[in-house]
């Protein structure tokens, strides 16, 4: 860490005129938050996996329920939805295991056919290793465009039924002379965070399909305003950092939403360097940043988003670390006092200084724009109007405007309880891109998910792993004591439910090469579990295989002359 007084007294930038010039610099692009982070998708410097695995696709129906209104107009077109596998280990018995891609093109998986719980689920059980990509993401589009009308087909249970329908019909490159299909071979799947949640739920629907599955971090209960997402990052973070972030965090609302004076409003957003952000849920949503980063965190270091750490140690540190700021020392004292912590001067002025400087360098320098909104503006209806096919940000929005919900809200904290991010942002400002993108006005229908099992879905080889530490926990079948609607139970071969100490979002999903072990990496919490997941769908094979060769027996002829009966 800089030595921050050293440096400001050798810069000499102690003026807060030049603070407030550097800090009202624009913004180049806007801070996107989604739903599901993609930095646990970024690919590594290992060998471009689409170079190993050609693509595939196979033609199945875009509408697979004519008995449903929700989709009509109904068509009778079909597909091409897109999929790769590996058959290196494969043997006569051995399932099929399927990757559901999820809320992303199926290329960002690949590297799970190189390594990972995948490859070495394929790796035992002498079986093919397949990642199959969701309609709607990546190339499988079953529509020329994505009016909202034609989002209609982009259902879970349209996807679902994809899955079933690939498994029942799919022919392999090259293994086209073997019956691969279900419910011939064993069928396997698995899924992290929405794909997790799939997962359970095609075990629960197709069971004569899909013969086991494994949920990780699988959100099974839809959840329309779901401001606990914070709830595990509260309790599991560094405290001192979560303590600055809820008081700070308290300023800021009592300044926008309890005083509501336009020149303090003003003041403080002059602080931040945000002067010219019109809205206050946007401005608020901006200093969110560095907490939009928790689930990021990987056990791999190749993989893991330093920012959460980078920005908690940075407010934390109890000297001032980006010295342009010490110029608004005297303004912040006086935020602090109008913010209602006059008591707390001394101990809040450094963190607040420290996460202006922070966001300042990590966010709000990015702008070159004049007009900060054309960075941040959620309310200008023309930032969502493109609906054409290369649109592909509007596939996961419609998702969870239609059925999932999942709007991460500060003002769902209960008011006896500081939250870490601004009740500004509220389910009205949360849901503008379902409002601007689709016209859709009313809450999800998490009916249409929950429905079938939410927190308390279990079946016979169904597995559940989850995250000790997962902001996606609350959720999860794993969701107490986060939730009290959820129950622990006991994890068997037959329903695993095993909860991983310290990890976050699927920790279980990815892996390393032999060559990039060490004594430390992977963790031992997830060679564990791994283990375990690899233990029990061999003994799922077991039963497999015990009960076909009981099928096979009980259809084949008795005698050696097949024309001949039992007495």
């Amino acid at each position: 860490m800089v030595k921050p007084s050293a440096l400001c007294a050798l810069l000499g930038l102690v003026g807060a005129s030049f603070a407030a010039t550097r800090l009202n610099a624009a913004v180049e692009r806007r801070v996107r938050r989604t739903t599901f982070p993609r930095h646990e998708l970024l690919r590594r410097d290992d060998t471009d996996p689409s170079l190993l695995y050609p693509a595939y696709n196979l033609s199945v129906p875009i509408d697979h329920f004519f008995n449903d209104s929700l989709y009509e107009p109904h068509v009778h077109g079909r597909f091409n939805l897109r999929y790769w596998f590996d058959a290196q280990f494969y043997k006569d018995g051995g399932p099929v295991i399927v990757l559901q891609s999820g809320e992303t093109s199926g290329e960002d998986r690949l590297g799970f056919l190189q390594k990972g719980l995948l490859h070495q689920l394929a790796q035992h059980t002498h079986g093919i290793a397949v990642v199959l990509e969701h309609r709607y993401y990546g190339t499988s589009f079953p529509v020329p465009d994505l009016t909202t009308e034609n989002m209609r087909f982009l259902t879970t249970d349209q996807a679902l039924a994809d899955e079933v329908f690939f498994a029942q019909n799919v022919k392999f490159h090259g293994l086209e002379h073997l019956d691969l299909t279900a419910p011939n071979t064993a069928y396997i799947g698995y899924g992290g965070s929405y794909a997790g949640a799939f997962n359970a739920f095609l075990r629960k629907l197709y069971p004569d399909v899909f013969w086991g599955t494994i949920s990780s971090s699988g959100v099974t209960e839809a959840i329309w305003d779901y401001w606990a997402y914070f709830e595990p990052i509260r309790f599991y973070a560094d405290k001192t950092c979560i303590e600055y972030t809820q008081k700070i965090t308290h300023v800021v609302d009592n300044i926008l939403i309890s005083l509501k004076d336009p020149a303090t409003t003003a003041e403080l957003k002059r602080a931040w360097g945000l002067v010219n952000v019109t809205h206050d849920a946007d401005f608020a949503q901006v200093l969110a940043s560095g907490l939009d980063s928790w689930q990021g965190k990987n056990w791999d270091p190749a993989l893991n988003d330093p920012t959460w750490d980078d920005w908690c140690n940075t407010i934390k540190n109890t000297s001032v670390v980006y010295c342009y700021t010490e110029g608004l020392k005297p303004t912040v004292e006086d935020l602090l006092k109008k913010g209602g912590y006059s008591s707390e001067v001394s101990s809040l002025t450094t963190p607040f200084l420290n996460w202006i400087g922070w966001l300042y360098e990590n966010v709000v320098s990015n702008c070159t724009d004049p007009d900060q909104d054309n960075c941040w503006n959620s309310y200008n209806p023309d930032n969502y109007a493109r609906d054409d096919i290369t649109a592909t940000w509007r596939s996961w929005p419609y998702q969870f405007c239609t059925q999932w919900g999942y709007l991460q809200t500060g003002s769902g904290v209960p008011a006896n309880q500081l939250p870490l991010i601004s009740r500004t942002n509220d389910l009205a400002f949360e849901s503008l891109i379902c409002k601007y993108a689709f016209n859709i006005t009313t809450p999800a229908n998490v009916d249409a998910i929950n429905k079938y099992g939410g927190f308390g879905i279990s079946y016979p080889r169904l597995a559940i792993v989850d995250g000790e530490w997962d902001p996606w926990r609350p959720a999860t079948p794993h969701a107490s004591p986060f939730n009290s609607t959820a129950k622990n139970r006991t994890s068997t071969v037959e329903e695993p439910f095993l909860l991983i100490e310290g990890a976050v979002h699927h920790w279980d999903e990815n892996g390393l090469f032999p060559n990039e072990t060490t004594a430390s990496l992977p963790p031992k919490t997830i060679t564990g579990v791994q283990g375990q997941e690899i233990k029990f769908v061999e003994h799922w094979m077991r039963e497999w295989k015990r009960e076909k060769a009981v099928k096979e027996r009980q259809v084949k002829p008795f005698g050696p002359h097949s024309k001949q009966k039992p007495l």
